[in-house]
């Protein structure tokens, strides 16, 4: 049984094929186009996984779109009448779009597929539709290693649902509670997004990373005007203090008087004011996540829960569940957003809807790493190389591993494109950029220099798994870099008296570890546990990077600059490491060094980043 699950049209379109109840393939389409979040139907991540899969599309049993249509056009109906006359201006932007194109999504996509693939077959007798957060549930429990599990779900919004609560249990899941629009943890942290001045649908995580430097002194304020928060962690927003529902912007005048002022300018500078409430957010966001899982654990006595949505990218808030153990396992659905609702419908639609069985293996999840998207055979890369004009060598395994870890130990930050692409936000050394975590500099450097993003950003940190409780205050699986914990004691730096008192922005360049370009001003870090298992070669390379310098920690952040999405191809890299502040570039089998490389080439690659 061959089933291929989409998502698109609204952000983060992509693509899985899964056979037989085999994840085999899986990729957003931002990774093709080079269009970073791109809604459009995902004709490129199609494509890959039926070349992924070896099959052609006649193959394909069932197309299935991970939400439905109508349902969301009758919750943009209801929610106008609702408020109606407010919000007209907005109801006659948006009908016109979803008249055109969202609304006969069906029509849509069945002639998508003909001029993708023909008209020789009847695209709509395959084509199925899923609910959007039973794609996220299936997403995160059917991919899970657990026989059973309880499954939470949160993100802005679905048809109607912004929060729901399933149960899994072999091949079988239901939904037993949710929470209905405008009612939604993921568009109130949304709010403060915009409110802050970063984009909505992609800022989400830097106000996250902000929120360190901050005090939680809105909380109270948050807590006692914008939403209302019971104890089971069910919650009811006051919709007079916001926008989205009518309106073109996420909040309005009432909410500005609430905070001392209008929003943040984009690109502006940042105040003490954003940090605070950044810190705010972040510990009401926890807070309801907590209240959520403990009431999940109270009333339905399971041991194991699954999270989805867009809310569970939140790994800060992920790591203080994990501390707070109310379950006794944890497991995240890597592409936790819109991307993993295609993963998602494609497993219901075969579990759920065919009733088939599933076969859970203890331990180990069926997300393959979520190494998931596609790979170049060496004679590839070599071939792409050469026509780029690129001067390489190509290597063994060991010696490339070897080569590699000097250049680590000894300061180089390296472009890393190794096996498959990562599936989801995190790039997961398939994808990465890599350096040393005991440089004191190393942090601001890819930043500022490398990846061309705000300065308050933190990086992560990949450990071999075995080595993960002697670094940090966790010794769990965190494969999908999906959880945050602190540094341990005996690794963090004593600070001075001056430096204790510091405010904001001005904590940013104290060293707070022994690896201080991963340790967040907080003591924390997003941590990567790196399996042999999954990833051989990026195992090597931090093992062999152990040998030389006794740490078993590399810096690990996406192969990417600000703006872009995360690299694909062998051009991609090449163009990337060439435009930016990379010393070395390893793609496969070939190493690259920055200062052999054509100095004309180079200029001209930086310029297009400059001009980006």
């Amino acid at each position: 049984m061959k089933i291929l699950g989409i998502s698109a049209y609204y952000h983060d379109a992509a693509a899985c094929l899964v056979i037989d109840g085999e994840i085999i393939a899986a990729a957003q389409e931002e990774r093709f186009t080079r269009k970073k979040h791109d809604s459009n139907f995902p004709v490129n991540a199609m494509s890959y996984c039926l070349l992924e899969g070896k099959i052609n599309s006649n193959d394909i049993d069932y197309i299935v779109f991970y939400d439905k249509p109508f349902l969301k056009f009758e919750r943009l109906l209801e929610t106008y009448l609702a408020f109606a006359p407010r919000g007209f201006k907005s109801f006659v932007t948006s009908l016109p779009i979803w008249l055109k194109d969202k609304l006969f999504q069906k029509t849509a996509i069945a002639n998508a597929l003909k001029d993708l693939w023909g008209k020789d077959v009847i695209w709509e007798e395959k084509l199925l539709f899923s609910e959007h957060h039973l794609s996220h549930a299936a997403s995160a429990f059917f991919p899970s290693p657990f026989e059973r599990a309880a499954v939470l779900t949160m993100d802005g919004v679905g048809e109607w649902t912004t929060t729901s609560l399933a149960l899994g249990n072999g091949n079988k899941l239901s939904v037993i509670k949710e929470i209905h629009f405008p009612h939604s943890i993921g568009l109130l942290y949304s709010a403060i997004t915009y409110y802050t001045g970063f984009k909505v649908n992609s800022g989400e995580y830097k106000v996250m990373g902000l929120a360190p430097f901050g005090e939680p002194k809105y909380t109270n304020l948050i807590k006692d005007h914008l939403i209302d928060i019971k104890e089971d962690g069910s919650f009811a927003l006051d919709m007079s203090y916001f926008n989205y529902c009518t309106g073109l912007t996420m909040t309005n005048d009432k909410f500005d008087a609430l905070f001392g002022g209008p929003p943040r300018k984009q690109e502006s500078m940042l105040t003490q004011r954003e940090m605070d409430l950044a810190a705010s957010i972040q510990a009401v966001v926890e807070e309801v996540v907590i209240k959520l899982a403990k009431d999940v654990a109270k009333t339905t006595g399971e041991k194991n829960l699954c999270l989805a949505g867009g809310v569970a990218l939140n790994c800060v808030a992920n790591g203080k569940l994990l501390k707070e153990k109310v379950f006794e396992h944890l497991w995240i659905q890597p592409a936790a957003g819109d991307a993993g609702g295609a993963l998602g419908a494609a497993l219901g639609v075969y579990h759920i809807m065919l009733n088939q069985a599933r076969k859970v293996s203890d331990g180990i999840d069926a997300m393959k790493g979520s190494y998931l998207g596609p790979e170049f055979s060496q004679e590839e890369i070599s071939e792409r190389l050469t026509s780029c004009n690129a001067v390489f060598e190509t290597l063994k395994e060991d010696e490339l591993v070897e080569q590699t870890a000097q250049a680590l130990a000894n300061g180089n930050a390296v472009g890393w494109m190794n096996g498959r692409m990562e599936f989801g936000p995190r790039a997961l050394g398939g994808r990465s950029i890599i350096a040393d975590p005991r440089s004191p500099t190393m942090q601001k450097l890819l930043n500022l220099k490398v990846k061309y993003r705000e300065s308050f950003r933190p990086f992560a940190p990949s450990i071999l798994r075995e080595d993960v409780a002697q670094w940090f205050e966790m010794d769990d699986d965190s494969p999908y870099m999906l959880l945050v914990a602190d540094v341990v004691k005996n690794k963090r730096r004593q600070m001075t008296a001056e430096e204790q008192a510091l405010f904001g922005i001005d904590k940013l360049n104290v060293p707070r570890s022994d690896i201080p370009s991963v340790t967040h001003v907080d003591y924390s870090a997003r941590v990567q546990t790196v399996h042999k298992e999954t990833n051989p070669r990026y195992y090597a390379l931090i093992k062999r990077f152990k040998e030389l310098t006794g740490c078993p920690v590399i810096v690990n952040t996406s192969f990417n600059v600000r703006g872009e999405p995360i690299i694909c191809t062998p051009e991609d890299a090449f163009r990337c490491f060439m435009g930016i502040g990379l010393d070395v570039l390893v793609i496969g089998g070939s190493l690259l060094w920055k200062h052999q490389q054509d100095e004309g080439l180079k200029e001209n690659y930086k310029e297009q980043y400059e001009l980006d």
